[in-house]
């Protein structure tokens, strides 16, 4: 004889598979980097004691628009996990449009001085990986899960 509950755990057993199956993995895709070019690594280290210094936090984009009068520059306002606002101005317009970035997770580093660009303060510095492919730079901005909050520490 059947529980009551069998029918549902029968079905509720099947969806559970269908949802398995729907999120399944796909194989990555392969990548040809044959064609890329990277900087070589530096030959001066950095001690220690300088590179903990270094404040990298994860920002949330909550706005980001082109600076007018410049080709380059994208305007960031970022939730850096405190009660403000922070500005940070980045020159990678050529390779991303703002509204694409509204509503990401990057990682900056927010300790660095204010920095005037075009007569706005940048408040730090995000971090964007660069390489060379067939004679062009190439640029991705670093950007994590959403998952991680605004103002994590990295370490």
């Amino acid at each position: 004889m059947k529980s009551q509950g069998a029918a549902k755990n029968a079905a509720n057993n099947e969806v559970q598979v269908e949802k398995t199956a729907a999120t399944e993995e796909k194989p990555a895709e392969k990548i040809d980097f044959s064609n890329v070019k990277i900087e070589p690594l530096f030959e001066e280290t950095v001690d220690f004691d300088t590179f903990s210094k270094s404040d990298f936090r994860a920002v949330k984009v909550e706005a980001c628009e082109a600076v007018p009068k410049s080709k380059k520059l994208l305007k960031f306002t970022l939730n850096d996990g405190t009660d403000r606002k922070r500005t940070i101005l980045s020159g990678i317009h050529e390779y991303y449009e703002p509204e694409e970035l509204v509503g990401k997770t990057c990682i900056a580093i927010v300790n660095l001085p204010p920095r005037e660009m075009m007569g706005i303060a940048s408040e730090g510095m995000l971090i964007s990986a660069v390489h060379e492919e067939d004679g062009r730079e190439g640029l991705n901005l670093l950007m994590v899960d959403d998952r991680i909050p605004a103002g994590a520490k990295l370490y």
